[in-house]
């Protein structure tokens, strides 16, 4: 199969947001989503960047920051170990507008407790932030943990889902 990797850039109020993905002939596959200069950026060249492949990628992310899209339906490459996979198929079940904690998602994973960790280092591999929303799960006492995107962005992301206050300031 000939495909090849690409990428673009989707501004957002997060700021320009780094999209990559295998263009085939059978289109593209997201395989990364991620902020420049952050944990799990891919790195890229000049000269892969081709906008054409991400048109449903763009309207999906920009129906999201409307607040017009709580899920994205794009074809995804899956990668990843069997554990991680696992982890963020269940990631994907956290509805829109609400959270959950490491612990919480560790239990419904059927696993014992001695493994949190393990499920945060694998939320902390997700390669599709936002896509598999990693930013929705926190720490047991309320408190905004690690996220690959900053944990500013997290806030921001769980603000404008609705499942955190806006900050008066």
């Amino acid at each position: 199969m000939n495909t090849r990797t690409v990428h673009t850039l989707h501004p957002s109020p997060l700021g320009d947001l780094l999209v990559t993905g295998a263009a085939g002939p059978a289109g593209l596959n997201l395989t990364a989503l991620s902020l420049p200069g952050r944990q799990g950026t891919p790195g890229v060249r000049p000269e892969d960047r081709d906008d054409r492949p991400f048109t449903a990628a763009h309207r999906q992310l920009d129906a999201y920051f409307a607040g017009r899209r709580t899920r994205f339906d794009l074809p995804l490459t899956v990668t990843g170990s069997p554990f991680q996979r696992t982890v963020w198929q269940a990631l994907e079940e956290v509805p829109y507008g609400t959270t959950t904690t490491y612990g919480e998602l560790t239990a419904r994973l059927g696993l014992p407790r001695s493994e949190i960790r393990a499920v945060g280092r694998a939320l902390g591999a997700n390669p599709l932030l936002l896509v598999r929303p990693c930013h929705r799960v926190i720490g047991a006492d309320g408190s905004m943990r690690g996220y690959a995107g900053g944990v500013e962005h997290k806030v921001w992301l769980l603000t404008h889902e609705g499942a955190l206050q806006p900050a008066l300031t």
